[in-house]
């Protein structure tokens, strides 16, 4: 079969990798199209992938994301208009789903609850299924527009499963010259938090001093690396400056302190004890964690458990990503509910008025 597959932002190469892969293993054709936004490209290229470079993301008001998705759209009806696809997959773009719903080609769009935006009010009225964790209220997505018969709920979350075929790297910490003997930490700042990075930089100071401990600062740029160090001195603290290797730091790890986000999900999934300083209500799939306690939320340094992890706790719950091939050649099967109301129409044309008496 030919597949569509769409990305609009680096964190979707991560999660779609494994599902292209498995594709391809199994004979069948891939497009990939990625917008050229938050280094989504880069990321392809670190993980092997090829695709169709469209136009960037348009922030600014109404006028100028109106001209953005006009564009996009109509670079995708080009590229895909020849493709014959079977089926498409995408994260919520309205581009991608217009797109794809004009060529009537069966689509999948992947949601969650995080992303929830107005336009989801659209594009899910356009889409043949809307992948979603099953933590996500059904009756959250109606509100959108997104009937129960349109949903494939699945179990666990994104990270569970795009971390299936990870294999961290042992030797992270010694990389950075982190002695595996110290009780290690990860330290995940927000983005554009203020409040949460200064929370998160207060804890430090409390606990970076205590004996034996260690935090790796994994920041998300230079400067927000600066702004972390100038809270305190960097005593018990390794900040290393560019890219890190997040997934095998947080294996190592012995626990991660962030202020909500990708990296304690990750935590949760490979068995490693999360803490956040998030004070934000939080997403369906953060909440189920926190109520299973594998993510705690935390206010003092008295609040995080600092002790060494046992390394048997490891990867508990990563699922396999074949189920969402699986979920996509099942759709494959099936027309576009485009089409299938095309040909209802047409039969109903065909069959004629009744006569007049």
């Amino acid at each position: 079969m030919r597949v569509w597959v769409d990305i609009t932002e680096a964190a979707h190469v991560v999660f779609f990798a494994p599902i292209v892969r498995r594709l391809e293993d199994g004979g069948h054709t891939v497009t990939l199209t990625a917008r050229r936004f938050a280094g989504a490209d880069t990321v392809l290229r670190r993980y092997g992938l090829g695709g169709v470079l469209t136009t960037a993301h348009r922030g600014g008001g109404i006028g100028t994301r109106a001209v953005g998705l006009v564009n996009r759209t109509a670079q995708l009806l080009g590229s895909a208009s020849s493709g014959r696809y079977d089926v498409a997959a995408g994260s919520h773009a309205s581009d991608f789903a217009l797109a794809a719903w004009t060529l009537g080609i069966p689509q999948m769009t992947f949601l969650d609850d995080e992303r929830l935006r107005r336009s989801n009010a659209v594009n899910v009225r356009l889409v043949d299924e809307v992948a979603v964790p099953e933590a996500i209220s059904p009756a959250t997505l109606a509100a959108f527009g997104a009937p129960a018969g349109k949903l494939l709920r699945y179990p666990g979350f994104e990270e569970e499963y795009y971390l299936y075929d990870v294999h961290p790297d042992p030797d992270a910490l010694k990389h950075l010259g982190v002695d595996r003997r110290r009780i290690v930490g990860v330290v995940r700042a927000p983005a554009a938090e203020a409040s949460a990075e200064a929370a998160l930089s207060a804890l430090v100071r409390d606990l970076a001093g205590r004996r034996k401990v260690t935090f790796v600062l994994v920041a998300r740029d230079d400067e927000q690396r600066e702004r972390f160090l100038a809270f305190g001195p960097p005593q018990g603290l390794v900040a290393p400056q560019g890219p890190v290797d997040g997934v095998g730091l947080i294996a190592a790890a012995d626990f991660v302190l962030g202020g909500g986000g990708a990296m304690e999900r990750e935590a949760a999934a490979l068995g490693t004890p999360a803490y956040t300083v998030s004070r934000r209500p939080p997403a369906a799939v953060d909440a189920a964690l926190i109520a299973e306690g594998r993510i705690h939320v935390v206010a003092r340094a008295e609040d995080v458990v600092i002790h060494k992890k046992d390394p048997r706790v490891l990867q508990t719950s990563l699922r396999d990503p074949s189920f969402f091939v699986d979920a996509l050649l099942e759709l494959a099967r099936h027309s576009s509910r485009r089409a299938r109301l095309g040909r209802l129409v047409h039969d109903v044309g065909d069959a004629g008025s009744p006569p007049l008496v």
